[in-house]
């Protein structure tokens, strides 16, 4: 009986929304632009974070690096005075590493030689825009790189400083096309270095490609490239997550130690955590999520008042029917369930519509941003839960209204 109640309202509703068509269709094109931006902006968000989560998860959660400070402005006396840290400079850094004895961890020394070589292969060179990085046995594993083809340095080639090379995945595009990349020669600054290895494609990384890199053994890049203060980096993976904060700690005193600081100075280094990054990143997402709430509450507002408009006049337009219902026996929370049932199907169709919009627009920037799309399934719940709260607050009064209708007066309704 409740089935067969329910399913005469629908048709009710639905006979009620054919009649007011065009009100009808206003009413959801509102709804669902306050959805589409909530969806829009959320699924935008939602792919750059999954973007952002890939792209630095592969430089290792359990991973911190040790380099030199950007500058930065201490107050002093009134007057800002710019400090700058001074460069982490070989002897340092190998320092570093062989005090450095923390459990579980693993320490790799590695610098930017140069960003703009070119690289040669027979009668073939590239651009002057390739990177080329110094690095030792362990920089490959502790940036989260992997190799596709080939493989890493092992002990034997940083130790013999031999004229290997480990090549980013462009240059199976490029230089290297067509042919198979290991063991063929390639020449840098008039060197000549075996490939050993290829990387598993990164993409880019906020407009930088990771992908036309060289890494090289350290010692062999110190003899190329002789550029004065150049910086070192040491990059530290800890094997076991719990103890990376430790990790930290103990390699901030072991630097400190290394640069004979006093207890009372502060540090002139900085340490950078992969994770750190990563959240810092992810807070300022967070702002456009909160837009997109504000920005669809707004237009949802605005949508609520309309559609208890609609009801109201859908409700003053069918006194007399409402009559007729009671005084054939109808009672109050029948005709409340009646509109109430109306209001709903309004709201869901509107909502439905801004949903498939917003995953629309969404997908959209999320391709011209190049980010990697996933559908947003707490946008998709937010939508329609947002778009059922809208149909009870502006159906609730037109239904109360309706259902309290004098039977009498509303028959004589004209």
């Amino acid at each position: 009986m409740m089935l067969k109640l329910f399913k005469e309202n629908i048709r009710i509703a639905f006979g009620s929304i054919k009649t007011q068509l065009l009100r009808t269709i206003l009413t959801v094109l509102i709804i669902a632009i306050g959805i589409t931006a909530l969806v829009g902006i959320l699924t935008v968000v939602t792919a750059l974070e999954n973007t952002v989560s890939t792209n630095f998860a592969s430089m290792g959660a359990n991973t911190f690096n040790i380099n030199q400070y950007e500058n930065n402005v201490k107050n002093r006396g009134g007057n800002e005075r710019e400090i700058v840290n001074p460069i982490i400079s070989y002897p340092e850094a190998v320092a570093f590493k062989n005090k450095y004895k923390y459990p579980f961890t693993e320490t790799s020394l590695s610098f930017t030689a140069t960003s703009t070589a070119e690289v040669k292969y027979l009668d073939q060179k590239t651009d002057p825009e390739i990177k080329i990085l110094g690095v030792d046995e362990h920089f490959i594993s502790n940036s989260g790189l992997e190799v596709k083809l080939g493989r890493s340095f092992n002990q034997f080639d940083i130790d013999n400083n031999t004229y290997s090379c480990v090549v980013g995945s462009d240059f199976e595009k490029g230089l290297l096309k067509d042919v198979n990349p290991i063991d063929k020669i390639i020449s840098i600054r008039g060197a000549r270095f075996k490939v050993i290895g290829v990387l598993k494609e990164k993409g880019s990384t906020f407009g930088n490609s990771q992908d036309l890199r060289v890494l090289i053994p350290i010692q062999v890049a110190r003899s190329l490239f002789t550029a004065p203060n150049i910086n070192y980096t040491m990059s530290v993976m800890v094997s076991k997550k719990e103890l990376l904060d430790e990790a930290v700690d103990n390699a901030t005193s072991t630097m400190r130690r290394v640069r004979k600081l006093s207890p009372v100075r502060d540090n002139n280094f900085g340490i950078g955590r992969s994770d750190d990054l990563i959240n810092r990143i992810l807070g300022i997402t967070q702002y456009l999520g909160w837009a997109a709430w504000i920005i669809s509450i707004i237009t949802i507002l605005g949508s609520s008042i309309a559609l208890m408009n609609i009801m109201i006049v859908s409700v003053t337009e069918r006194t007399r029917e409402i009559g007729v219902r009671k005084a054939l026996g109808a009672t109050k929370i029948t005709i409340s369930v009646q509109f109430f049932i109306e209001t709903l199907l309004i709201g869901q169709i509107g909502g439905l519509v801004g949903i498939v919009l917003g995953i629309l627009v969404g997908s959209a920037f999320a391709a011209v941003m190049n980010f990697a799309f996933v559908i947003p399934w707490m946008a998709i719940f937010a939508a329609f839960a947002t778009s059922f709260a809208v149909a009870i607050v502006s159906g609730l009064y037109p239904a109360i209204k309706a259902s309290q209708l004098d039977p009498i007066e509303a028959l004589r309704y004209e």
